[in-house]
């Protein structure tokens, strides 16, 4: 019976691990953990990456010496010259070895400077990968905000329907005591209607917020996606820091700052590299051979394979210049086209570095404009709030129409809107400054 009941136990508990992760509600940090470990660009960058990584090798492998083994063998039919000049039909064989080694000593620096372009592209395609993981965290971001906009508006709407059912109740029973007449009702349950509508509508948009933020996260479109309240412990208040001191010193950090410095670095070796294709090269070549021969047909005799394989072993060892006289124009062409890329990549670095400035610039006065808006809006949803009682109020004395108690309702439920929006604006503009000054989007 143990063993059974073990097993049962086991199957139930992995069971029920099973539903609870599924029902569990993922936060903000899970989903964009989950969108970068599933991202598709990122996989692609991963991938490129290695492509850098084995151009460094390949670089690196250039000043290393080269070494080359060749072994051949072949057999020769028919006339063959004598040492007396004469001819005779003769069948033999040759077979030879040969082992050398080459290495460049000098060619104008052009593999001392590939192997530093290649280091640079390799550091330019971690930052490219910091970068994309960066923009697939902004954007996941985003909208998880967006979906917990539309989430907590679906609460505010169900709450303004349940208020309409109720008014609806009572305008009805007030009828029936001959306080209001059906105007009364017909207004009401007019409300309860919008009311329904609305609540309608906030949960289809719902639904497409969720899928964009699946699109987003790269999630499993046939799986239920559930997101956790947001809970920030930091207070809603302006930035205090100057936007070019963000800016200086994002520079130092900021994955897409560097990766512009480090294309920048790499065409300016590539331009020193084609340089070096125009001086001359020197290169030390040395090596080994020998070689085995005999006549196939025995009438001469033949020193044996080990012996002659001694023997007739030699070395070798020699230096060589290759001087670029003229190639057709080709390396000056190089030189050229590779100090224009050069000043294309310094540009595109000042472009770069000029849209960080504006971006943070536009980030900081956001999150300032939000955190303006939401006090307002608070302070609107207070006030709104008190009226909207008075309303109630004074619309069971007969003191005001429910036409007037219809408005009063509805610029409610708007200041509580701009409220909500304003409130989660800021904690995306928040985070998106605070991603600027150094801190990651996710810890």
């Amino acid at each position: 019976m143990k063993p059974a009941f073990i097993t049962l136990f086991y199957i139930l508990t992995v069971f029920s691990s099973r539903i609870t992760a599924q029902e569990k509600a993922l936060t903000l940090d899970e989903c964009i953990r989950y969108a970068i470990e599933n991202s598709l660009r990122k996989n692609k960058q991963e991938e490129q990456n290695r492509i850098y990584h084995q151009n460094y090798l390949e670089a690196v492998g250039r000043v290393l010496p080269s070494l080359g083994a060749s072994a051949n063998a072949y057999f020769n039919f028919g006339r063959n010259l004598n040492e007396d000049n004469t001819y005779s039909d003769v069948n033999s064989f040759n077979n030879s070895y040969n082992l050398g080694a080459s290495i460049t000593l000098f060619d104008g620096l052009a593999n001392i400077n590939r192997i530093k372009m290649q280091k640079v592209n390799r550091l330019m395609g971690k930052e490219q990968l910091r970068q994309i993981k960066d923009e697939v965290a902004y954007e996941t971001m985003e909208a998880f905000f967006n979906v917990l906009y539309y989430k907590q508006m679906v609460e505010l709407a169900k709450e303004q329907l349940i208020q309409s059912t109720e008014n609806v109740r009572q305008v009805k029973r007030m009828e029936e005591l001959g306080v209001k007449g059906f105007p009364d009702v017909a207004e009401m349950q007019a409300k309860e209607a919008q009311d329904n509508y609305n609540l309608t509508q906030q949960k289809n948009l719902l639904i497409m917020a969720v899928m964009q933020l699946k699109e987003k996260m790269n999630f499993p479109v046939d799986e239920e996606l559930d997101i956790a309240d947001y809970l920030s412990e930091t207070l809603i208040a302006k930035n205090e820091e100057s936007v070019p001191d963000i800016f200086h010193r994002s520079l130092s950090y900021l994955p897409k700052a560097l990766a512009a410095d480090a294309n920048l670095k790499s065409y300016q070796l590539a331009y020193n590299i084609s340089k070096g294709n125009l001086f001359p090269a020197i290169s030390l070549d040395a090596g080994i051979s020998t070689d085995f021969y005999r006549i196939m047909d025995g009438s001469i005799a033949y020193t044996s394979f080990k012996e002659q394989i001694k023997n007739k072993r030699g070395q070798y060892i020699g230096f060589t210049l290759s001087i670029p006289l003229f190639n057709g124009f080709s390396g000056t062409a190089d030189v050229k086209r590779n100090k224009s890329q050069m000043m294309i990549a310094r540009y595109e670095k000042d472009e770069t570095e000029r849209a960080i400035y504006s971006e943070i610039e536009q980030a900081v006065a956001d999150m300032n404009g939000q955190a303006d808006e939401y006090y307002q809006a608070k302070k609107q949803t207070e006030a709104m709030t008190v009226a909207h009682r008075v309303n109630e109020r004074m619309y069971k004395e007969g003191l005001i129409s429910a036409l007037d108690l219809h408005t009063g309702s509805n610029r409610l439920f708007q200041a509580k809107v701009e409220e909500l929006n304003a409130r989660l604006k800021f904690y995306l503009k928040q985070k998106l400054v605070n991603y600027y000054k150094g801190e990651p989007f996710v810890h």
